[in-house]
């Protein structure tokens, strides 16, 4: 995957010949390397996860409706975290936008958000791997404590449809706690989680119009 930062990837499956075909042109060359070469995987004991992006796109519809996002680019869930933040990225600007929906937030890196050319995809692709880290992924306690192998090592391995999620939704006045992670579908539990509350966009002020004419 182009990073050291994981290590060795703990469980893969191969990508179908169909998918390379749909995501060509769409999802840059540099990626569908990485998923010729090692598969849709999970690193770190499912800590993070690469993804077939058509598993999420009603769940990336649903997040974006509204914000504005989805007349600037089409994006595409390229990678998954134990706690079901969705690493989107979008056909024209590349790796830019980030749902945190645990959070009920998404994040966007405005000065990223422009339409890139071929070459700046592929580095868009090579700079998201190489300097993501474990501990950014990781959710914090309310005392600071790192959450991921503690849930793991209380609830059991993730499998691949599955994120360690709330109960109560934080969104909803739940606490980030231990004892209120389960084990849960992850397109079922981000469903949810979108129906509680409009997500926060903490670039609210992006003027679309601007973007769209730069």
């Amino acid at each position: 995957m182009g990073s050291s930062n994981f290590g060795e990837a703990t469980k893969c499956a191969n990508v179908p010949a169909a998918s390379f075909e749909k995501w060509r042109g769409k999802l840059p060359d540099q990626l569908l390397k990485y998923w010729k070469r090692e598969g849709w995987c999970e690193y770190v004991n499912g800590l993070f996860c690469t993804v077939d992006p058509d598993d999420y796109e009603d769940i990336v519809d649903q997040w974006l409706a509204d914000t504005g996002l989805n007349e600037i680019d089409a994006f595409h869930v390229i990678g998954r975290s134990a706690f079901g933040d969705l690493y989107l990225f979008g056909e024209k600007t590349g790796r830019s936008v980030t749902i945190a929906a645990t959070l009920n937030m998404i994040t966007v890196l405005q000065n990223k958000l422009k339409e890139k050319r071929k070459r700046e995809l592929d580095f868009s692709i090579r700079c998201f791997f190489s300097f993501i880290k474990p501990s950014q992924l990781d959710m914090e306690d309310e005392n600071g404590q790192p959450l991921f192998e503690r849930a793991r090592s209380k609830l059991g391995p993730l499998e691949p449809h599955e994120i360690y999620g709330f109960e109560p939704a934080i969104v909803l006045g739940g606490k980030v706690l231990l004892e209120n992670l389960a084990k849960v579908n992850a397109k079922v539990h981000l469903t949810i989680l979108r129906q509680f509350a409009d997500p926060e966009l903490p670039l609210s002020g992006i003027d679309i119009e601007k973007l769209l004419n730069s």
